[in-house]
């Protein structure tokens, strides 16, 4: 199983379990999902849930939103790359980080043009 699909089954399942999906069949759904997820990964994400935190958590901004620690740019560089999973070394939770479309992908932010010394003297001046 590549890690996309690992990433998409372990987030379908924590959606249906916080309840944050509607389903006919949440219980049929939920043993679906386990069913596809690999033993270890399965069990580090029910101790995770066990105690109450995120099994599975968005990066932004270089920051995993479980936690809101700053993520080692290592960590999001393997991430980007989908090769493997990734775990935040804070709270342990497995990290995502969220798919932007070409149509949302973010633009370059424009500095203002700085003021010469002449100009900002006259505008004072003034």
């Amino acid at each position: 199983m590549d890690t996309k699909q690992l990433l998409q089954n372990l987030l379908k399942l924590q959606a249906l379990e916080l309840d944050d999906i509607r389903d006919d069949d949440p219980d049929h759904q939920i043993a679906h999902r386990r069913a596809r997820i690999p033993a270890p990964i399965l069990a580090h994400y029910d101790r995770l849930t066990v105690r109450g935190k995120k099994g599975v958590a968005m990066v932004r901004h270089d920051v995993c939103t479980a936690c809101h620690m700053r993520v080692p740019r290592a960590t999001v560089v393997y991430l980007m790359r989908g090769e493997d999973i990734q775990v935040c070394e804070c709270c342990g939770a497995y990290l995502y980080l969220p798919e932007l479309a070409d149509n949302q992908a973010p633009r370059p932010v424009e500095k203002p043009a700085a003021k010469s010394r002449k100009r900002r003297e006259l505008a004072h001046a003034a």
